[in-house]
């Protein structure tokens, strides 16, 4: 068991050493690492589904989610397939060192304090003592089986890399679900998503990366994340050592605050799926484990895996551990993105293996969440309005 506040707090202390101070002239670049976190207890592929679901306001089906609560509850024997691990990544907000899940699916920097109600222990957290309270400011996540989060807000400096945000909102957790306390490996969120969707009231904040933009050498961020291995995230530039061949872009609907996207077609194998229409709009969102898609795809890729079925009792897609998984493929213009079978084999549940690729039911919208994402190298350009892809070197 890997002790994951030892391992964290010897990079953090390595990341503030090398850390740079807040520089406005454009020159700020660096790469950041996630740090690998063994998952305690079971992992629950239908709990990480209800998950997703509610986390867009969609409605989750009665199966799926008695499947999540008995899988949490231990009626159910899970675990990831291949020894998949959380990733977290440290960042320094006041004086204090707390690991985040970098999310650009939300666009909320929230953390735990001492002081959290229904916190437990096993958390790292923020000092609010450091920072100045913004005054009448409040903020609330909620999801749609009553999980959430909720507090006061502050401004303080937060360091990611070797850019600070000189006066940042943070919110502080004053009370939050047990589904969030349960999680010790993570003391919270940092939110890379549009501004417009902060859930901070009376007035919306900015994001992280909205506020230090100016002081990047290039005002974008890329996502590297890995299966079954620690990630990467670089702010400030493009690193071509981490993809093959081009970048291909695609323009960004940030309508809704999230950073939608529409891909051309997607095929199973090498055959489109015809029914899932000529286009396929969607969100990236690092902060999705699976990845969910319109019904019509998901049955025409289970079709092609020998005993698929999605089961009333196992909340989701499953099939026999020892099945071959064909390819999924996301054509973007010119560029198709493959995901590799084994990648869509989420964890061993009951005797049979989550799939992660699930339905999106009624979310209005597909999401690109991990399962997709540890594929590509992604690049978000919000200065552009624009996502890159290219396959991972």
């Amino acid at each position: 068991m890997v002790n994951a506040k030892t391992v964290v707090s010897a990079l953090a202390l390595s990341a503030a050493a090398q850390a740079a101070p807040y520089n406005p002239t454009k020159t700020s670049k660096f790469s950041l690492n996630q740090v690998a976190v063994k998952k305690s207890g079971q992992v629950n592929g239908a709990a990480a589904y209800a998950r997703a679901l509610q986390k867009y306001g969609g409605s989750v089906p009665a199966h799926v989610a008695s499947a999540a609560a008995g899988g949490e509850s231990g009626s159910a024997t899970n675990k990831p397939v291949n020894g998949d691990e959380q990733y977290i990544t440290p960042v320094k907000v006041g004086k204090s060192t707390v690991n985040l899940d970098f999310d650009t699916g939300s666009a909320d920097l929230w953390v735990f304090t001492k002081d959290t109600k229904g916190a437990g222990s096993g958390h790292n957290t923020y000092d609010p003592s450091t920072g100045k309270k913004l005054s009448g400011a409040t903020w609330q996540i909620q999801y749609g089986d009553g999980s959430g989060a909720s507090g006061d807000v502050y401004t303080d400096s937060v360091t990611v890399g070797n850019v600070t945000a000189t006066s940042q909102a943070v919110e502080a957790a004053t009370t939050v679900s047990s589904s969030f306390a349960s999680d010790t490996a993570s003391d919270g969120l940092l939110g890379l998503a549009f501004s417009s969707i902060n859930t901070v009231k009376p007035q919306s904040q900015k994001t992280f990366y909205a506020n230090v933009m100016d002081s990047l050498a290039s005002p974008v961020f890329a996502a590297v994340l890995k299966h079954n291995a620690p990630g990467s995230y670089d702010f400030g530039f493009i690193d071509s050592s981490k993809y093959t061949g081009k970048l291909t872009y695609t323009d960004v609907d940030n309508s809704q605050g999230f950073w939608g996207f529409t891909a051309d077609s997607i095929s199973v194998g090498d055959s489109k799926v015809e029914a899932a229409g000529a286009s396929v709009s969607g969100i990236a969102d690092t902060g999705t484990t699976l990845l969910l898609l319109d019904d019509s795809t998901v049955s025409a890729y289970y079709k092609q895996v020998e005993g698929a079925e999605n089961s009333q009792t196992q909340g989701g897609w499953v099939f026999d551990c020892s099945a071959t998984l064909p390819d999924l493929k996301v054509t973007i213009g010119s560029y198709t993105a493959t995901v590799p079978g084994k990648y869509l084999n989420y964890a061993e549940q009951s005797g049979k293996c989550f799939g992660g690729l699930q339905s999106a039911g009624d979310v209005g919208v597909n999401i690109f969440g991990d399962v997709f994402l540890k594929t590509q190298y992604v690049v978000f350009d919000a200065e552009k309005n624009q996502l890159g892809f290219a396959a991972q070197a």
